[in-house]
């Protein structure tokens, strides 16, 4: 029988360890995590394959599992999910976020049925729905902000402020952005999560740069949001392996999902 010692591979190191007298700890390295995060999702594709594969009638039930970017675009698959509740209540919707090109490798080794992309698909790897709504980009500021005082946020106002801007904006929008002045802007921190990022509004650390919706505005809050002009909107896309095969709940998902899409444009 094979034996195997994770952490003692001559190729990959998974562990470093670490010790005081007769104690031992084990910390995992960066390539142990992602061995680890990928063992998890072979573990959940296994169970949820059981889980089809041991259905003692036709009922179309199971797991979809969906990476999503924030934005309004996620209010078609809401509506999808609603529509084909009523006929299919055993189908269980899955959401997760992150980091979008971590989520396309959940994607792409299948743990992710879909995933919604605020970017360009590269169509030679998935096929795409580009989703009828549209996102404005725009700045969340605290009620007391003399940019508060102001319609709209031109891009010359953005560049004299501490930006609080999305992971992928960082990678992948300061161009379209800003154009040839990306590198006069002040970024002050990064999120993944609207949300969080919102409260460090409210304690006065920076501006937010995101979408219009994304983060609560409510009376309690004390923030507003300023579009910025001239208008700047993204699209989003749903995207799925080429060549992938469906369970026949994702099939149908993704058959009212396009059909929705087509119908909204």
């Amino acid at each position: 029988m094979a034996d195997f010692r994770l952490g003692k591979s001559a190729d990959a190191h998974h562990f470093r360890h670490r010790r005081s007298g007769l104690l031992s700890a084990g910390r995992l390295t960066d390539d142990g995590i992602r061995l680890r995060l990928r063992a998890e999702d072979i573990v959940a594709m296994a169970d949820q394959t059981v889980r089809e594969f041991t259905k003692k009638d036709e009922t179309v039930a199971g797991d979809i599992r969906i990476g999503a970017a924030e934005g309004e675009a996620m209010r078609i698959p809401g509506r999808c999910m609603k529509q084909l509740k009523e006929k299919y209540p055993a189908i269980q919707y899955h959401l997760y976020a992150g980091d979008t090109e971590m989520l396309k490798e959940k994607l792409e080794s299948g743990f992710l049925d879909f995933l919604m992309i605020a970017e360009n698909p590269d169509l030679s790897r998935f096929h795409s729905i580009p989703m009828p709504l549209k996102d404005r980009w725009g700045l969340i500021i605290r009620n007391d902000d003399p940019l508060a005082q102001k319609e709209t946020i031109t891009k010359e106002d953005l560049m004299e402020i501490p930006l609080i801007i999305s992971r992928q904006a960082l990678h992948q929008d300061l161009r379209i952005l800003f154009g040839d002045d990306a590198h006069r802007i002040h970024i002050a921190a990064t999120y993944d999560l609207a949300h969080n990022a919102s409260l460090l509004v409210q304690e006065g650390y920076g501006a937010l740069l995101a979408f219009d919706h994304l983060a609560d505005l409510g009376p309690s809050t004390g923030l507003t949001f300023r579009s910025i002009s001239p208008a700047l909107y993204t699209s989003m896309h749903l995207i799925y392996r080429k060549y992938q095969i469906f369970s026949p709940q994702a099939e149908i998902f993704l058959d009212a999902v396009s059909r929705l899409a087509e119908e909204s444009s």
